[in-house]
């Protein structure tokens, strides 16, 4: 999502008044490709038996696997093709109303540099692996796309009711950060925990984290972690279930339930939560 220290008011040189940019996909350097192969490679050998179904679906429907940073026209032509929705290069954070504006109308915004080869492991601002590697594929998914573009229509209404900031945490929990309840246990989908080797073990494999059942009020009252691990992930029961819930939830009596309410810690477990495990936050206490 967009940033709220985001500075810039207007498109940059060289931008369209949507704030779209060509990708610029000719002046990426062989090291630029070796970079996308190498971190392919390696979230390939941890996601088979941590993703989500559609998750791995979208790779091969979306052709992932061949070599090098995706064209997007390409890479549009085929997820159009599937759910309506297309790739789009924009200048790196955008305005949150350009930012809903585009997820409304499915069109998915990527930065389209990448991270240097001594960057593989964190970058403070999303590149075209995280934003293509990570969101794309969920993107192959029609109920999963269906709940992105309501999502994006439900962003336009927050920023009018004054809510971004409890609607922004239904996306860091769900579409960044989201688990899945599926027949073989608990699998992820959140495009930084999927793009993360690091996190795509401490999300399902260690015993620190929570890992709590989804509950609207209860995710826009969470607070979040942007620079570390998740002290809490919560999980979705299925695909469908989310994108029924988005669709029929009138929001703006939840914002007016919360919205004197106290926030709830990145770390804690209420009485009333469905919890699938407590965690034991020792990767938290080790850091304090």
């Amino acid at each position: 999502m967009a940033s709220e220290t985001h500075v810039l008011d207007r498109p940059p040189e060289g931008a369209n008044a949507d704030w779209t940019i060509p990708q610029g996909w000719d002046a990426y350097s062989a090291q630029d490709h070796a970079t996308w192969d190498t971190l392919y490679a390696r979230q390939m050998k941890l996601l088979p038996g941590r993703a989500s179904d559609a998750f791995l679906r979208g790779l091969d429907a979306l052709k992932l696997s061949e070599s090098g940073i995706p064209d997007f026209e390409e890479l549009s032509d085929r997820l159009e093709a599937l759910t309506g929705w297309r790739v789009v290069a924009v200048p790196g954070l955008v305005p949150d109303d350009v930012f809903f504006t585009h997820m409304a109308n499915r069109r998915f915004v990527a930065g389209n540099f990448i991270r240097r080869p001594d960057q593989l492991d964190y970058l403070q601002e999303p590149d075209v692996f995280h934003d293509v590697f990570g969101h794309v594929p969920m993107l192959a998914d029609p109920v999963f796309a269906d709940y992105l573009a309501a999502y994006g229509r439900g962003g336009l209404r927050a920023l009018e009711l004054g809510s971004l900031k409890q609607l922004a945490r239904l996306y860091w929990y769900t579409v960044e950060f989201g688990l899945v309840q599926e027949p073989e246990g608990l699998r992820i989908y959140g495009a930084g925990i999927v793009s993360s080797a690091s996190e795509t073990r401490f999300s399902l494999d260690d015993p620190s984290p929570n890992r709590i059942m989804l509950d609207l009020a209860r995710v826009m009252r969470t607070d979040y972690r942007i620079d570390d691990f998740q002290q809490t992930y919560f999980v979705i029961p299925s695909f469908d279930e989310l994108l029924r819930l988005t669709v029929e939830t009138d929001f703006a009596p939840v914002y007016d339930a919360i919205r004197e309410e106290r926030e709830i810690a990145v770390d804690a477990v209420l009485p009333e939560d469905e919890v699938v495990t407590e965690g034991t936050q020792a990767y938290a206490s080790s850091k304090a």
